[in-house]
């Protein structure tokens, strides 16, 4: 499409791109534009400016899978701004993507295994630095609480494991609220994502806060020697339970059950501060080094708890609050009773195709008809949830719309593409594909451009050069340039990445060279004008690329000098002016000396200096 990308045939014969639109009005032409211009990246009728369109949201695409079985998961829906989608310079669709909503909200079964655990667990498999460790949540400080941090069990260090934990997991142990895309969001106390249902200040979900008393007190009492001393026990199911010390000492408050084992602070042994799992609930032990000791925990509780404090020195006060349920007693004084009893049924989950409707079970007074904390009741004797189906009739046909494939490209213009099916929805778990007639809103896109960025500059090698030398081990060279990636430009090589470039020269070799050989010159001239002399000849080793070698066989070197004998000429000699030493020769003065001029040849060489001897 001319108007939103101009391609151009190059002297090459290559389609190329800056990925650039054409010029406003430039010529164009589509399946129902016989003749158009373009305007704002749009094939439109010659001559006509169309209005600017905004962009509206397309239908949402069906709930994805929940992100958990149990214990409150999140699926997530999402639209597109596509029916239509902004032209013309129009504005871009308002309002949210993407949604979620809350599923499988039931509690887990009794003893599963922490959702945050299980997710530090899978990496127990995986090496950390080349070791392996059984990885166990951290939640101290100094971190974000919807990143997977895990604790190294055993050793003094965690880890962020992953950025972001699964959607649904629990921000911390103390709230409801969970995190989705790594981010916290609020839960009611009805596990229900944004709901507004809170807990009562004795954790009752919409209760009315009359199922439970506080209990609120100040302890300052203390042991001429020290030790152990009780404080204030704390009664099975209570809430909101409140420790602290009112000044900084060196006492320490302990915890312990009514069979006297210590869970905080035992047998004169200080703990670490941290969180300790007790009696249910979890326990926040905190020592800071600027302000007093304390401990909290929201219940409730499973067990009776006795809270010691350690005295090391005069006791300046523990203050202590804490909400204990309350047990009323009727007419005789007999305690009221308590029954299970179901709730209205709720809203219905779906609109259409089939949804559920649900009685929830809850605990309730006799004799006010409130709703109270589930230990009240016997668990043994607790009815099923009722549960029944609800807006049964199909739902309306809608686009189903996939997710975008991989990029054919990762630069210089790709296309990707997804799967659009007009559908509908018979049942819970069952769809029918129907055909794109029955779907009335705009059919969204199937295919798109993508990364129509520049890919960034790229190294291109030439063509190796001849090995060289000709023979024995050697080099190839060739030519390495940093190109654009349609190869048009040249640019300097800083603009290329210097570790992925090819190399410029490698080792060859055309095999073993000949072996370096006698070369002689020509004989020189015979020493001797006349009988028998000498003549000389250069023998030189040479490699096979005329080199100087010491590696020829000794055995065949040719001889570089051999006899000679020159014709002697008849002509007497006339005079003395006629007789005369041969100037090659050097050594008439020892001819003299050694008495060799009496024959014939060193006579003739050395006519003068023989003259009269």
């Amino acid at each position: 499409e001319v108007c939103r990308e101009l391609w151009c045939l190059s002297k090459s014969n290559r389609c190329v791109t800056n990925s650039i639109p054409a010029a406003e009005g430039t010529l164009c032409q589509t399946g129902s534009i016989e003749k158009g211009w373009c305007y704002q990246g749009e094939c439109v009728p010659f001559g006509t400016w169309p209005q600017s369109i905004d962009g509206d949201w397309g239908p949402w695409s069906i709930w994805g899978e929940c992100s958990r079985t149990c214990g409150g998961g999140v699926s997530s829906s999402i639209r597109h701004c596509d029916s239509p989608a902004p032209s013309g310079g129009g504005k871009y669709c308002l309002g949210e993507r993407k949604r979620y909503r809350s599923c499988n909200t039931d509690p887990c079964p009794s003893g599963a295994r922490d959702f945050r655990e299980k997710q530090c667990a899978d990496f127990d498999n995986m090496p950390f630095r080349g070791k392996y460790y059984n990885w166990k949540p951290y939640t101290g400080g100094g971190v974000k609480p919807c990143a997977l941090n895990c604790l190294a069990e055993g050793y003094n260090f965690y880890t962020e494991r992953a950025p972001a934990v699964i959607d649904g997991t629990q921000c911390n142990a103390d709230s409801l609220d969970i995190c989705i895309n790594g981010e916290c969001k609020h839960v009611g106390c009805d596990n229900i994502l944004g709901s507004d249902a809170k807990e009562d200040r004795c954790r009752v979900c919409g209760g009315d806060g009359s199922t439970c008393e506080a209990i609120e007190g100040f302890f300052n009492d203390s042991l001429p020697r020290g030790g152990y001393m009780e404080v204030i026990q704390i009664p099975r199911g209570s809430v909101h339970i409140e420790i602290r010390e009112v000044a900084m000492s060196k006492n320490y408050i302990a915890l312990k059950s009514e069979e006297d084992d210590y869970y905080i602070n035992g047998a004169w042994t200080i703990d670490w501060p941290r969180k300790f799992d007790v009696a249910g609930t979890a326990f926040h032990y905190k020592r800071p080094t600027d302000e007093p000791e304390s401990l909290e925990a929201l219940g409730p509780t499973s067990e009776n708890l006795i809270v010691m404090i350690l005295l090391q020195e005069q006791n300046l006060g523990i203050r202590y609050k804490f909400n204990v349920p309350i047990s009323r007693t009727g007419s005789g004084d007999n305690e009221v009773g308590f029954a299970w009893n179901h709730l209205p049924w709720s809203e219905c989950s779906a609109t259409c195709a089939g949804g559920l409707q649900k009685q929830e079970v809850v605990c309730k007074r006799l004799d006010d008809d409130s709703i109270v904390q589930n230990n009240y009741c016997d668990p043994d004797s607790k009815p099923p949830e009722n549960q029944r189906a609800c807006n049964t009739e199909p739902c309306p046909p809608e686009w189903f719309i996939g997710d975008w494939s991989e990029c054919s490209k990762t630069c210089d213009g790709g296309m990707r593409s997804r799967t659009v099916l007009c559908i509908r929805k018979i049942g819970p778990s069952e769809e029918e594909t129907l055909d794109n007639t029955n779907c009335f809103t705009h059919r969204p896109v199937e295919k798109e451009p993508c990364n129509n960025q520049s890919c960034p500059p790229q190294w291109v090698a030439l063509d190796w050069s001849e090995c060289t030398p000709k023979c024995g081990p050697g080099f190839k060279h060739r030519i390495v340039l940093c190109k654009s990636s349609d190869l048009l430009k040249t640019f300097p090589a800083v603009q290329c990445q210097e570790e992925s470039k090819p190399p410029v020269r490698i080792r060859c070799s055309l095999g073993r060279c000949p072996p370096p050989r006698w070369v002689t010159g020509d004989w020189g001239q015979c020493s001797a004008q006349c009988g028998l002399g000498q003549q000389m000849r250069t023998v030189q080793c040479l490699s096979y690329t005329g080199q100087a070698s010491s590696e020829c066989p000794e055995t065949l070197r040719p001889p570089s000098m051999q006899q000679c004998e020159s014709k002697c000429d008849n002509t007497p000699i006339s005079n003395t002016e006629e007789c005369k030493d041969v100037n090659k020769v050097a050594y008439c003065p020892l001819v003299l000396k050694f008495k060799f001029c009496s024959r014939a040849y060193f006579r003739q060489m050395c006519c003068k200096t023989c003259q009269g001897h």
